[in-house]
């Protein structure tokens, strides 16, 4: 389980020095009909063709990938660093 502060100090390229940063959690977003992997998959699974490829199999991953947008509290400027793997994340109120 990982638990984070809402409000932590850390480098803002916008700013160019340490500022305030919020954390927030970012949400998965309906993915869109007209980009190009989901423009082929319509493609292919059109007409009496099945799957293109095949189904996983086994259990589902033990964690899931956490995303988190920091956001600068002087320019409004929001990044995000690479995402980590967490069975549980909560941002507390330090």
């Amino acid at each position: 389980m990982v638990n984070r502060p809402r409000k932590v100090k850390r480098y803002s390229p916008a700013a160019g020095r340490h500022t305030v940063h919020t954390i927030e959690r970012v949400k998965k977003r309906r993915a869109s009909e007209f980009k190009w992997g989901q423009r082929r998959f319509r493609r292919v699974t059109a007409g009496y063709r099945g799957f293109p490829r095949p189904k996983p199999e086994g259990r589902e991953k033990p964690t899931r990938r956490v995303n988190i947008l920091y956001r600068c509290s002087e320019t409004g400027k929001a990044h995000t660093p690479k995402c980590y793997r967490a069975k549980k994340f909560n941002l507390t109120d330090d």
